[in-house]
């Protein structure tokens, strides 16, 4: 049945509160129930906007927006699609964070599907009651374990990250599904908090859990084999493991794993530009070696093999992973957790080598024997860069590459204006929060490149999705880092930042899926008929863009 009066001004597809024509307010019997002014979607913006601006703080401007798309999708993608960089750091990194980890206290209005294990028997009735009839593209699905700087959130659901994909990638958000799967939650707060609407359970694990988790993927294969099944936020343990389960089965991403690799991977290619060097040339140190620095040190392994040509065993020699043991080395034995063994230094390198009281060797002891080139924090460990460590980091490095990229921004391991201190102004900053500028010593402002995942995920899941890609590939990824790299500003000016500004984030993910895309083609990856040269325009014609559509009144029911 069609919508009409008050039920399509409450449905947020379909609602353009003042945007509606008189024509159509006739027809669908809202003259009576609207303002006579018809608004431009010009007008509605410029008034949201300065709604927005009376919220004071950025988690009641999180609020303020997810209220607004709660109303009128068109008008809360517009909007933001015109503030862009101001507006994602609220919606998405860092203020997310603070509106993930309150959620059941902010909640209002439920969006997106939960999946919870209680419920397992009835996941496929679930499932289909919301997806029945669509043509989805995209499943965004996290089990909320691993939110980046807050931890298990037990029900967190990753709607930000769809929003992203629609914002800057031209995802169409009716097309697209985020999933929360609640296996229930070990954060004790939320098991003792009397308002937490998830399952209030310790967290399945196990077989248990990998059944519940197969359930789900196998809905997904079932009911939308073309689709993107995009992991988000899951645990250490799962991510990555989950992720080679799956890879050869379906067209699986996980961003924590490969969109934080990628992105990096195009900072370091682009600072390797500037410094006229070879990706095979550096020495790499990660510390952190969660999901996010696994992940990148694996991009950055693969970045190596296939652009400068040498094997995956010569590649590796160049990384030092570091964890909350210090340096992973071979007699770490138990300590070196899942996925962390291939990076283990032999520890005959560390013979004579200072080491603390139990028998493990700290940040700077590395950096000292080491002398890396480039240094990447994914920790959350406030301040773990300090100055002893870069200014001997940046002793042995003309142009060292320094990447604090853990979130949110008061967890970063060096703050950039100390960085760009302690080394004279020579170093090459990328953070994964927003940052100022930095003063160079010639007067000149350093603007500092935001690594963000955004730059290169939504591009890389949309040149996935036209294709109908069997899987998404590691040669895929990386010719998405090697497009977003071509675009980096330091390339014409080592002065500008390492990667593309974030307000060009549209563009920059257009040509990305464009390179996606092609290269499925090239490898025989994609599900669809087409040649390289016309894949541009596919993807420009397939993009979706927040404007009204006409509508017209059909009682039996079209729209």
């Amino acid at each position: 049945m069609a919508l009409r009066g008050d039920t399509i001004l409450t449905h947020p597809t379909y609602n353009k509160g003042t945007g509606f024509p008189l024509s159509e307010r006739k027809e669908f019997g809202l003259t009576g129930r609207l303002p006579y002014r018809v608004n431009t979607l010009d007008e509605q913006c410029h008034r949201a906007y300065d709604q927005l601006k009376t919220r004071d703080t950025p988690i009641r401007k999180n609020t303020f927006l997810q209220s607004l798309k709660d109303q009128n999708w068109v008008l809360y993608y517009s909007l933001i699609q015109r503030h862009l960089k101001e507006l994602i750091p609220i919606i998405y990194t860092p203020t997310q964070g603070d509106a993930i980890a309150n959620y059941s206290h902010l909640f209002r209005r439920s969006e997106g599907m939960f999946l919870t294990y209680p419920h397992e028997d009835s996941m496929e009735q679930d499932f289909l009651e919301q997806t029945r009839g669509r043509d989805i593209q995209l499943f965004v699905v996290s089990d909320a374990e691993a939110i980046l700087g807050i931890g298990d959130q037990g029900v967190g659901i990753a709607t930000a990250k769809s929003a992203i994909y629609t914002l800057v990638g031209g995802i169409n958000p009716t097309k697209a599904v985020s999933v929360a799967l609640d296996v229930g939650t070990d954060n004790e707060e939320l098991l003792k908090d009397d308002l937490y609407v998830g399952w209030p359970q310790k967290r399945v694990r196990g077989a248990d859990y990998d059944r519940f988790v197969d359930k789900f993927v196998q809905l997904v294969r079932k009911h939308y084999p073309h689709s993107l099944l995009h992991f988000e936020d899951f645990g250490v343990s799962n991510a990555k493991r989950l992720l080679d389960l799956y890879h050869d089965q379906h067209a699986v991403f996980n961003d924590d794993v490969q969109g934080t690799g990628a992105v990096a991977l195009a900072a370091v290619m682009s600072a390797v530009g500037v410094t006229k060097t070879r990706l095979a040339d550096q020495r790499f140190l990660i510390y952190g070696a969660g999901s996010a620095g696994l992940g990148i040190a694996r991009q950055l392994r693969d970045g190596v093999v296939k652009i400068d040509g040498v094997s995956a065993s010569d590649a590796k020699r160049g990384f030092y992973i570091l964890d909350r043991h210090g340096l992973v080395k071979e007699s770490l034995g138990q300590f070196i957790r899942a996925g962390q063994e291939e990076f283990a230094r032999p520890d005959a390198e560390w013979a004579g080598v200072p080491t603390d009281g139990n028998g493990e060797v700290g940040l700077l002891e590395v950096v000292k024997k080491v002398k890396p080139t480039i240094m990447i924090g994914c920790s959350t460990k406030a301040g773990a860069f300090t100055e002893e460590v870069v200014r001997e980091m940046a002793k042995h490095v003309e142009r060292p590459l320094i990447m604090p990229l853990s979130n949110p921004d008061r967890l970063v391991e060096v703050k950039p204006s100390l960085a760009n201190d302690w080394t004279e102004g020579r170093a090459l900053m990328a953070t994964g929060s927003p940052f100022p500028p930095c003063r160079q010593p010639n007067g000149k402002e350093y603007i500092i490149a935001e690594c963000n995942n955004a730059l290169i995920y939504p591009g890389l899941g949309f040149g996935a999705m036209i294709t109908e890609a069997r899987t998404v590939t590691d040669t895929m990824i990386i010719a998405g880092a090697q497009r977003l790299a071509s675009l980096a500003p330091a390339l014409r000016d080592p002065d500008l930042p390492l990667l593309p500004d974030f307000a060009d984030a549209p563009m920059v993910n257009f040509e990305i899926a464009v390179a996606v895309a092609e290269q499925a083609i090239d490898e025989g990856t994609a599900g669809v008929p087409w040649k390289k040269g016309e894949v541009r325009e596919r993807v420009k014609a397939a993009q979706w863009q927040p404007v009204y559509r006409d509508f017209v009144y059909d009682p039996n029911g079209a729209r």
